[in-house]
């Protein structure tokens, strides 16, 4: 019975010093910032297509295009580290993300120099990513090309 009795107390311990969690705060977070992020891209495909007058073929490369480099224009800026802090996923999902996977392991060794700071990181994280994406696509290409 003293077992149970003193499970007990370390359970309602436990209860009372564990972080509270936070999980339906971060999943509203990231859905408004990545909707932003999205509602932002919206905004250049507009200016794009209607202001100018860009073909529709190449509407959605100029947003990609310019998207990519805010990402990278922001990371080198230090704003997008505080986005990502505050948003979590919602600001890794967007393409901004994938800038920001580029740009920021070499905006952290620029001090060892051009070349070996900066180009030598530059597709540190990214780069499996982009190896994947290219094999990827080879194989389904390749496969579509015999069977289809």
């Amino acid at each position: 019975m003293e077992k149970n009795k003193k499970a007990a107390q370390y359970q309602q311990r436990v209860k009372e010093l564990a972080p509270k969690s936070k999980t339906a705060q971060m999943l509203i977070k990231a859905f408004l910032v990545g909707g932003l992020i999205c509602c932002i891209g919206q905004a250049i495909r507009d200016f794009a297509q209607f202001t100018l007058k860009l073909p529709e073929k190449d509407v959605g490369t100029f947003t990609s295009i310019f998207l990519v480099f805010l990402g990278g224009l922001l990371t080198g800026l230090g704003v997008y580290d505080k986005i990502g802090k505050f948003a979590g996923a919602g600001s890794v999902v967007p393409i901004t993300g994938f800038a920001n996977s580029v740009v920021a392991p070499a905006m952290e060794h620029r001090s060892e120099g051009l070349v070996l700071g900066v180009c030598a990181n530059l597709f540190k994280l990214a780069g499996p990513v982009l190896v994947y994406g290219v094999g990827s696509s080879i194989i389904v290409g390749l496969l579509y090309l015999w069977l289809g």
